[in-house]
C-alpha cells in the first residue's frame, strides 16, 4: 500500500468516526469559528456541512468563500499528544442546490439522521466545500500535506 493510499484511509476512517468539525471563515481579515456537523465525499474531494442562512458563517461564506476546517479525535488526555490526529482541511465552500444533489444529501443524512428536518427547511443552505488540500497532524508534530487534484 502506498503512503497516499495509506493517508487517504486514515483521512477516511478519521472523517467517519467524527460527528462535528470547526469551521473557520472570516470577515474583513477577522476569523471566525463555528461548530458544524459534517460528511465527506469517498474521493475526499469535498466536505458537506448545513447552516441556516441567517447565520454568521453564512454571511462570511457569502463574502469570502475560503474556508479552513479542523476535524479531529482528541480526547482530552495527556495521551493526546501521542494518539491524537488533527487534519485542517482548506478550500472554499459553496452553496448546492439540494434538488440536484440529492445522493450528497441522503449521504450526510445517514450520518446526522437528527438533522433530517433542519437539512428539509427552506432556510437552510447546504454548502460543499472543494478541497484543496489536507495538512494532517500525529503525534503532535508530525505534519503531511495532502494536495488534492480536481
Amino acid at each position: 500500500m502506498t503512503e497516499l493510499h495509506t493517508v487517504k484511509k486514515d483521512l477516511s476512517e478519521l472523517f467517519s468516526s467524527q460527528q462535528l468539525a470547526v469551521l473557520a471563515t472570516q470577515q474583513h481579515g477577522q476569523p471566525y469559528t463555528s461548530l458544524v456537523a459534517f460528511s465527506h465525499s469517498d474521493d475526499l474531494k469535498s466536505l458537506y456541512f448545513a447552516t441556516t442562512r441567517a447565520t454568521r458563517k453564512y454571511a462570511n461564506l457569502s463574502a469570502d468563500p475560503r474556508i479552513a476546517m479542523l476535524i479531529d479525535n482528541r480526547s482530552n488526555k495527556a495521551s493526546d499528544f501521542r494518539k491524537a490526529m488533527a487534519v485542517t482541511a482548506t478550500g472554499s465552500a459553496r452553496e448546492i442546490d439540494p434538488e440536484g444533489e440529492q445522493s450528497v444529501i441522503k449521504t450526510y443524512l445517514a450520518k446526522h439522521p437528527h438533522l433530517e428536518e433542519f437539512v428539509s427547511s427552506p432556510s437552510c443552505a447546504f454548502l460543499r466545500v472543494r478541497v484543496d488540500s489536507y495538512y494532517m497532524v500525529t503525534r503532535f508534530q508530525n505534519v503531511i500535506e495532502i494536495h488534492i487534484t480536481p
